[in-house]
């Protein structure tokens, strides 16, 4: 069997839980069913998955407070880690931190990945209405450069209050475009060029990013964002980071991921648990179903791609 990693695979404690969601109104407007690593493990089992990377989801630990969003983000990542230490062949972690706060993310960073060993970080779209191209997060993409860090980065819901008028969950429209916001921005602030030894994995096939990817061209071509000089055209920039498929598995996008990106740099994701179980539990025999992909195209975005990011994976001890 082809071996799976699921690079967006959410790790929900309840502790996290409560400190970020309100009872009965869940960010994103969908409420996945109760957490447990034994859960997590049936779900693996049951989708045919190797290993899950887990990550917590939106909104991240920030609530306002920065001591205790530096608390939660500091249990969060113990509990990755322990997961990790206690079934290596079965799950990955990518650690949180307390963003906006810089210099908290700064030291959690620091902990994650010194101390924890965690393959990476998660980082939000935006958080607290920072967006991850912001002047005032360059320190830490400093620092992500310095330590050729692994990044996931995942969506969350717009700042903008009127985002959320529609009577809509936001995971409907407002995460998609959340993540090319946060894109575009870190593109045309020159961050990704300012970074060029951070991987960067989006969640969701980077939102619409494939679908606007010849807006992004026309823009390039008309030069009316200053700074060109110093960055690749978004054409070249899209084709070295990485994108996965988490409810973006269908033929349509598929082809728009091989047009634009190149299937090379796409990754395995299910969303674990906020899709329904029997549909997560499906979308790796979706992808191996897909007449857009041949059997090499598989075999990389179901788990070979992955392990060439985190080579620990394809080294998985016995358990």
């Amino acid at each position: 069997m082809t071996f799976t990693v699921d690079i967006h695979h959410h790790m929900l404690p309840d502790f996290f839980w409560a400190a970020t969601n309100e009872a009965g109104n869940p960010v994103g407007g969908v409420t996945p069913p109760p957490w447990s690593r034994e859960a997590a493990l049936s779900f693996l089992d049951d989708a045919g998955i190797d290993v899950g990377m887990t990550s917590i989801s939106t909104p991240g630990v920030h609530t306002g407070d920065d001591g205790a969003a530096r608390a939660l983000a500091r249990r969060c990542n113990e509990l990755s880690a322990e997961l990790v230490r206690d079934r290596p062949d079965r799950f990955g972690g990518f650690g949180c931190l307390p963003l906006p706060d810089v210099d908290g993310a700064l030291a959690e960073l620091t902990y994650v990945l010194d101390v924890l060993g965690l393959d990476g970080v998660v980082l939000f779209s935006n958080a607290r209405g920072v967006y991850l191209g912001d002047a005032r997060l360059a320190p830490l993409f400093d620092e992500l450069q310095r330590r050729q860090a692994l990044v996931f980065v995942h969506p969350n819901a717009s700042p903008d209050p009127v985002a959320h008028t529609l009577g809509l969950p936001d995971s409907l429209i407002d995460f998609t475009a959340d993540t090319t916001r946060a894109i575009a921005q870190l593109h045309y602030s020159n961050t990704f060029a300012r970074t060029p030894d951070v991987t960067y994995v989006f969640s969701h096939a980077g939102g619409t990013v494939p679908y606007l990817a010849g807006r992004f061209d026309i823009v390039d071509q008309m030069g009316v964002i200053p700074g060109a000089e110093q960055r690749s055209t978004a054409a070249d920039t899209f084709r070295r980071l990485y994108w996965d498929t988490a409810l973006s598995w269908t033929d349509p996008v598929l082809r728009l991921l091989r047009s634009t990106v190149g299937l090379s740099q796409v990754l395995f994701g299910t969303d674990y648990p906020y899709l329904r179980r029997d549909l997560a539990v499906s979308t790796r025999q979706r992808l191996l179903d897909s007449p857009e992909l041949d059997a090499a195209d598989r075999t990389n975005i179901l788990g070979a791609t992955a392990t060439k990011l985190i080579p620990r994976l394809g080294l998985r001890p016995a358990v």
